[in-house]
């Protein structure tokens, strides 16, 4: 059972009440206070202390004091006017469990309402905070695209400042070359009006006129050959042919097996790719050799670009469908994305193509192969 505290002393003014409780050991980690506006209750274990307030209290602007063994209010009442006495008096157990539990609901509502006001101003500073990143970087867009304008402007500028210039260059080239013509007219009309005075014979005269005509006939067209652009060239192809392949080897040493299974895989391949891939006609030739996909496939893999390498070897097989290793780096891709069955599937595939392709070859040249691979 808890101690009910009835030493304490009180005092008052005609707005406020001062309420000191003494409790031996008091701290603020240990004490529960509440406060409404007719309840007011100090729990100190094993201490208790209850006062049903004779008037109302603003309980919002009251304040309470812990310390020096000893818990001091400052109540301040909601209407001016002196008490009788600090607590009601008459009050019996029903009445004092229903002001209770009027407190205890007034505390609940206005924690509550505290609670729905502050999540309301949470809401409202996230609004102005977002209203505000939104006005920042608006301003920001319409900074960049001003700039871009800018560039944009000044960019045209100079470009029609170059073409301004380049066409006043033509422009003067064009009036320097009339400026040569003219002075050789006026030369060669000189000439005539000196061999006119000097009583030269015609024979001469004209040999002379005919060379300068000659002359001037080259000018006017040197002048033609300059204003006029040249026509592009026709278009054409050329032929190139290769010398046959030579292996001055001897036999044992060469790889001429190899070379020409490598041959007959890549004609199969662009075989393959012009009769049954007829989609793939906008490639490039690299683009179009398994070998090329393989590597790239290889690189894309090794950078964990996984669907990307997968999309690579399916257009190499699609290429050519007798190279088990694009098989095998297929299954390594499905097997990093999880894909277990595709895995298995492709892993099997490349091994049904090495099986049928170590029974095509001869046990002799097999055993060759071999011991070439080893160094033996």
């Amino acid at each position: 059972m808890p101690l009910q505290v009835s030493d304490y002393s009180w005092q008052q003014t005609k707005t406020t009440v001062f309420l000191s409780l003494p409790l031996r050991g008091v701290s603020v980690r240990d004490a529960d206070v509440f406060c409404t506006e007719n309840y007011l209750k100090v729990n100190f274990p094993p201490f208790l202390f209850e006062a049903f307030l004779y008037a109302p209290i603003d309980d919002a602007s009251s304040k309470a004091k812990i310390g020096n063994d000893a818990v001091v209010f400052t109540l301040y009442k909601k209407e001016a006017a002196v008490w009788e006495s600090l607590s009601l008096t008459g009050v019996d157990k029903e009445m004092m469990q229903k002001i209770r539990e009027k407190s205890i609901l007034q505390a609940q509502e206005r924690a509550k309402e505290a609670i729905e006001a502050k999540a309301a101003s949470k809401r409202e500073d996230q609004k102005y905070a977002l209203d505000a990143m939104m006005k920042i970087e608006e301003a920001a867009r319409k900074k960049i695209e001003d700039m871009k304008e800018n560039e944009r402007l000044k960019a045209t500028k100079e470009l029609e400042a170059w073409k301004e210039c380049q066409r006043k260059a033509e422009e003067q080239k064009r009036i320097q070359r009339e400026e040569k013509l003219r002075k050789k007219e006026k030369q060669i009309e000189e000439e005539r009006k000196n061999l006119k005075h000097k009583s030269l014979t015609r024979n001469s005269a004209s040999r002379y006129l005919a060379a300068k005509g000659r002359n001037l006939e080259n000018i006017f067209s040197q002048k033609l050959k300059e204003d006029n652009i040249p026509a592009p060239r026709s278009v054409g192809s050329i032929k190139i042919n290769f010398t046959p392949r030579v292996f001055p080897t001897a036999l044992r040493e060469s790889h001429v097996a190899e070379e020409e299974e490598w041959l007959h895989k890549q004609a199969e391949a662009r075989r393959a790719m012009n009769t049954d891939i007829p989609e793939l006609s906008d490639l490039n030739e690299e683009e179009k050799n398994p070998e090329w996909l393989k590597d790239k496939g290889n690189k894309l893999f090794a950078t964990e670009n996984y669907l990307a390498a997968i999309n690579a070897y399916n257009l190499a097989i699609r290429l050519n469908n007798k190279i088990p290793l694009l098989y095998l780096n297929r299954a390594a891709c499905h097997l990093k994305l999880k894909n277990l069955h595709k895995a298995i599937e492709d892993s099997s595939k490349a091994y049904r193509i090495m099986k049928l392709h170590l029974r095509s070859i001869h046990p002799t040249k097999l055993c060759k192969m071999m011991l070439r691979r080893f160094g033996m």
